[in-house]
């Protein structure tokens, strides 16, 4: 099926660049990619996105597991219901969600190292971009394409 497909793409291209950043960069360390708007920074997330509930693994690590339980329910469950860019949006989702799950259980830490200074001063994975990425999908198929109830 091509949404496993898709996830496995996805979570593997996430797996692999934070094996890279880990394994070739120091906690901290920095490179330069883009001057003044994109950098390459080694950081160890023990919270959730936007830095939230850092410190406290554990707590996120058990509601990200029950997240990614509603998730994967909800694809299976109305997966003849939706539209090929809602498979596309939660396969993006749940890929993201695994990717970060993985980090937090195997590491107790996510690793992120996606750094756009030029925009904000938050780090992140690719994990994140598929969340985010699934999220807009989710909500531009709800504007623009979103099936009227029937009454």
């Amino acid at each position: 099926m091509i949404y496993v497909f898709l996830f496995l793409i996805m979570l593997v291209i996430d797996q692999y660049t934070k094996y890279i950043i880990d394994t070739n960069f120091l906690l901290g360390e920095s490179s330069v990619v883009i001057d003044g708007f994109f950098n390459l920074t080694y950081v160890q997330n023990r919270g959730m996105a936007f830095g939230l509930f850092q410190g406290k693994i554990d707590i996120v690590s058990i509601i990200a597991l029950f997240a990614v339980l509603i998730i994967l329910g909800f694809f299976i469950k109305n997966f003849k219901k939706m539209s090929i860019l809602e498979r596309i949006a939660y396969t993006m989702i749940f890929s993201g969600a695994i990717g970060n799950m993985i980090d937090r259980f195997l590491r107790g830490y996510v690793i992120d190292m996606l750094d756009f200074r030029g925009i904000w001063s938050f780090i992140f994975n690719f994990a994140d971009v598929w969340i985010n990425i699934g999220v807009i999908l989710i909500i531009v198929e709800y504007i623009f394409f979103g099936r009227k109830k029937e009454k």
